[in-house]
């Protein structure tokens, strides 16, 4: 059996860039709500949300599993003339450094025994940005993941930073970039 390295190991071997060189389109939209400082990036991969930030003035910590796709962040960073600090570590024992950051940065990597160092390790009035599949995406992409724990329910994102201030929410299905997505996203204020 695979380990999780090995396996995004092997999909970053694959192609030039899995999803793109362009940051994630809620993280574009909303940047001018995001304060600047210290950021993480959780599951950074080839660092395409990482790069944006950077170049957005934010000095970024970029973590992923995989050195192969921490090794294209950081040719991605270098060819847009930003530095990111890439971090190689498995999130399930990663420990966040506690009121450290002023943005956690988390797409499409869902692990709810995470949220509660993402929230410690914000600092007061710190911002987290958050965006990962619903569990109505099983039925739009009928090939993908099955097992629940990858989805979200329905309010799940809502009830997993209950306490924060929740600055922008959305939960649906959305046609993004041409495709059909059942997805949440969060902009989150740490009081």
């Amino acid at each position: 059996m695979k380990t999780d390295q090995e396996r995004w190991d092997k999909r970053y071997r694959a192609r030039e860039s899995i999803p793109g060189k362009e940051a994630n389109l809620f993280l574009r939209r909303y940047i001018r709500h995001l304060p600047k400082g210290m950021a993480l990036d959780i599951a950074a991969g080839e660092g395409r949300n990482a790069v944006f930030l950077a170049r957005h003035g934010f000095e970024v910590d970029a973590v992923d599993i995989s050195p192969i796709g921490l090794a294209k962040a950081k040719r991605l960073a270098k060819q847009a003339g930003v530095k990111i600090r890439p971090c190689l570590a498995d999130l399930d024992r990663f420990l966040i450094p506690e009121e450290h950051y002023d943005l956690i940065a988390d797409f499409y990597f869902l692990s709810r025994r995470l949220i509660s160092r993402i929230k410690k390790g914000l600092r007061k009035g710190g911002k987290v940005i958050f965006e990962t599949y619903l569990i109505d995406q099983r039925d739009l992409a009928p090939g993908g993941p099955r097992d629940p724990k990858y989805f979200l329910k329905h309010n799940e994102l809502l009830r997993l930073f209950k306490g924060f201030r929740i600055l922008i929410y959305r939960e649906g299905i959305f046609k993004e970039c041409g495709k059909k997505r059942a997805i949440a996203s969060l902009i989150a204020e740490k009081p």
